[in-house]
């Protein structure tokens, strides 16, 4: 009889209020866990979208308070963006890789985040924020703010958890965005089937699978904005649980053909 193979479940949590700065997130998710009758178990993942973490952290600007450089000023009349919403991008960024100025009305700049994530205009986001122009940034270090929600995990309720930390984001080559993982605790972000083999017997010698990304874009599935669903519990996954952080899903650049 052939092994049966491994379920997963992906369980949105309803409920998550509007965040604020210095909020108590783990406890906030917390409740609304059990508010919708569901409860953390030993090894569940829980996926956070980025902008909750943004918020309790208070990586949140006004650009009504952002006085632009005059590179800043250059940049904008290219790619047809605030001033203001540049030189915010331009802070957050340590390298520019492409400006995308060929559609003026969805002008953007690749850049390189202090995080070492290459993304569409550093991440800086108004959506699900307060509207006008007000802005988050992403976190200044996601594996950190995921290593500080699962110690709140496990402080409040004894329980060891993993935790992935995810923004949405384009890819080279492809339409449409998906989720990807830009910090993660209590489990490894790779997993390296080097020296495996096969279900034919050859051995493996270039596979190594960015589970953390997978695992992101599942949640994101059910991680509507729209609907604001920050928070996913994903259950039944086995994984390793000593890593580096999603900072292992970086490529490095002296091996990265595409910049």
């Amino acid at each position: 009889m052939t092994e049966s193979r491994q379920s997963i479940s992906i369980i949105p949590v309803s409920g998550i209020p509007e965040i604020k700065p210095n909020d108590d997130l783990a406890g906030i998710i917390q409740t609304a866990i059990a508010e919708s009758g569901l409860a953390i178990e030993q090894g569940d993942i829980l996926v956070c979208a980025q902008k909750i973490i943004s918020k309790a952290e208070n990586r949140i600007v006004d650009l009504k308070n952002v006085n632009p450089s005059p590179y800043a000023h250059t940049l904008s009349k290219e790619v047809s963006k605030d001033p203001r919403l540049i030189e915010v991008i331009l802070s957050e960024t340590t390298k520019i890789i492409k400006m995308d100025k060929r559609k003026p009305e969805k002008g953007r700049l690749i850049v390189e985040t202090r995080g070492g994530v290459i993304s569409a205009n550093a991440g800086v986001d108004a959506s699900n924020v307060s509207g006008g122009d007000m802005v988050t940034l992403l976190p200044i270090d996601s594996d950190k703010s995921a290593d500080i929600l699962v110690a709140g995990f496990k402080e409040k309720l004894g329980k060891d958890v993993a935790v992935i930390i995810t923004d949405t984001v384009g890819r080279p080559w492809r339409d449409g965005l998906v989720d990807i993982a830009i910090g993660c605790s209590g489990i490894r972000a790779l997993k390296d089937y080097r020296g495996k083999t096969d279900s034919k017997g050859l051995e493996l010698n270039a596979t190594v699978m960015a589970v953390a990304d997978e695992i992101a874009s599942a949640a994101g599935l059910l991680m509507e904005k729209a609907d604001f669903v920050p928070v996913i519990i994903v259950r039944g996954y086995e994984y390793d649980k000593v890593g580096k952080g999603a900072k292992e899903l970086i490529r490095n650049p002296e091996d990265d053909l595409f910049r």
